[in-house]
């Protein structure tokens, strides 16, 4: 597969990405694309305004998949764990890829764009294989498209931010709704979802498109303190939000039950490793749990957890949080480690301190952010 561009890659690398630094610094590769790992800027300024303000993101390295056709709802609907009977057009839903073991080998956003054409959003797991399979036969077709891209504002200024610059009502469009609007005089899809823990909107548009809503977001809403944000501060918000990322904190070795998606498995349908999936309920081996670690920085990754002296975890996503001064990770635990207040040892390369599993999630746990 040849590699894939973002047309926005002048602009990251103006902000200070250095190409070829290498995986989680710089601008380097992620899923096939180049990504800025980190700007000149510093993350805790960029995690700070995604809180206060909006941060500007760009997260056209997830793949784009377009499916058209007559049989389109089947093949959506036998690929993915959620209902999609019953996500009609202009709206979307979170789902589950599953292997036919009934473990995770993906997850996805399918939108429902209306005539009979889905639009499904992945990372870097087997989803667009798993796709294909569900497909053959159909009549359907099935298309990658990095001809769209995809960047992301979130923070609480963003619905009045760019409802001054759509036609469209921005603060009625529900969560996990999309719609076909203007934006800025260009054509683009808005849709109200994203990766932060904080309101915020995706906006989908093509190469030319976005080049001109990219610069004019970064323009016009500097005055208020929008900014541009790295990977790397996207990361900080994700793990402070526990939203998970594939293949860290969910793999091929989990069910939906073990990660804590079991909501996001439909009782209707008859969709790919449904069965298997369904007999592994209650045999859950490890739950996903976050943990404060007693540390003044992020944690490594890859830390054994131990309770007692026995070995019952794994550190899977560690930041350090400057906004809450703990230092945080999304791990997995064996059961009778997972329960909130538990205390825990922490051992690693040059690491030996102890943690505590903690509500997750640990920045605004009731989610009334993102639902406002």
């Amino acid at each position: 597969m040849s590699k894939r561009v973002s047309v926005l890659t002048s602009r990251h690398i103006a902000l200070g990405a250095k190409p070829d630094q290498g995986e989680g610094v710089g601008y380097a590769d992620w899923n096939g694309m180049n990504v800025a790992w980190n700007y000149a800027s510093n993350p805790e300024d960029e995690h700070d305004a995604v809180r206060q303000v909006a941060g500007l993101f760009d997260v056209s390295a997830l793949r784009k998949i377009r499916v058209r056709g007559a049989d389109a709802l089947s093949v959506v609907d036998h690929v993915s764990t959620r209902d999609m009977t019953k996500i009609y057009p202009g709206k979307s839903g979170y789902g589950l890829v599953l292997t036919e073991q009934g473990t995770i080998c993906d997850d996805c956003i399918i939108a429902n764009l209306g005539d009979d054409g889905y639009l499904m959003v992945i990372g870097s797991g087997e989803g667009l294989e798993r796709l294909q399979e569900s497909a053959e036969g159909k009549d359907v077709t099935v298309e990658l498209d990095d001809e769209l891209h995809d960047i992301s504002l979130q923070g609480p200024k963003a619905v009045d931010f760019l409802n001054e610059h759509t036609p469209l009502d921005l603060p009625s469009l529900k969560y996990f709704h999309q719609e076909k609007t203007i934006l800025f005089d260009q054509e683009c899809v808005i849709s109200r979802t994203g990766y932060s823990g904080e309101r915020g909107y995706e906006i989908f548009a093509n190469s030319n498109e976005v080049q001109i809503i990219w610069d004019t977001i970064l323009e016009k809403g500097k005055n208020i303190g929008i900014v541009p944000c790295s990977f790397t501060c996207l990361d900080k918000i994700r793990i402070e939000a526990s939203l998970l990322f594939y293949p860290y904190d969910m793999t091929k070795e989990n069910s939906p039950w073990e990660v804590g998606l079991g909501w996001a498995f439909s009782k209707a349908g008859n969709y790919r490793g449904k069965a298997a999936a369904e007999s592994l309920r209650g045999k859950e081996r490890i739950n996903f749990a976050g943990i404060y670690a007693d540390h003044n920085e992020a944690l490594a990754g890859g830390e054994i957890l131990l309770l007692e002296g026995k070995e019952v975890g794994v550190v899977n996503s560690p930041a350090y949080s400057h906004r809450m001064k703990k230092s945080l990770a999304l791990v997995h635990l064996s059961p009778e480690a997972s329960e909130i207040g538990t205390k825990l040892r922490v051992k690693g390369d040059g690491i030996d301190c102890t943690a505590t599993v903690g509500l997750t999630p640990f920045y605004d746990p009731d989610k009334t952010r993102t639902h406002a």
